[in-house]
């Protein structure tokens, strides 16, 4: 399964980058122009309006996957880049891994860091308040809790399903 992960991997990368050129925009922009002006020639019937149809369908269809592999492999590599500039400044680590957290505790997240974003600038203007890092460490702490909770319900979900699983005879 392995090899065939890396496979399509590798074939997803070189059509991505291929249907990325420019010239494989005018060929498709040639294609259509090519398409439309032989209409007249089969009388706009209804074979010749199936034949654009159904190849932009399976073409898009196709498309959708190998993009996003792409676009799923971008969005990790960006990741990992910003996870290393994080521990390698003095930017909070605690921060690291939020991306695996659920949408509901990232607005949380985002509204606490809001909030010390506010103050921050307050602060800066001569006004009181709390220091962004007491902000920042209450955000992480929460996301971190709720990131627990949440990976101990699966690992007591998975060794409920292994001990289901551990108790029945083999066949």
């Amino acid at each position: 399964m392995a090899r065939l992960t890396h496979i399509f991997t590798r074939f997803a990368v070189v059509v991505s980058e291929w249907t990325g050129k420019p010239a494989i925009f005018v060929l498709a922009l040639f294609s259509v122009a090519l398409w439309g002006s032989t209409g007249p020639i089969f009388g706009y019937s209804d074979t010749w309006q199936l034949v654009i149809n159904t190849s932009t369908t399976i073409v898009t269809f196709l498309m959708v996957f190998l993009l996003q592999n792409a676009q799923t492999r971008d969005t990790r590599a960006i990741q990992a880049k910003l996870n290393e500039l994080i521990l390698t400044s003095a930017a909070e680590n605690r921060f690291v891994g939020i991306e695996n957290l659920d949408e509901e505790d990232l607005k949380h997240l985002d509204r606490l860091v809001e909030k010390a974003a506010k103050r921050h600038h307050e602060q800066h203007q001569g006004k009181a308040g709390e220091s962004i890092e007491h902000d920042r460490a209450i955000a992480a702490k929460s996301a971190n809790k709720r990131k627990r909770r949440r990976v101990s319900r699966t690992a007591s979900g998975k060794a409920q399903s292994k001990a289901g699983n551990s108790s029945r005879k083999p066949a």
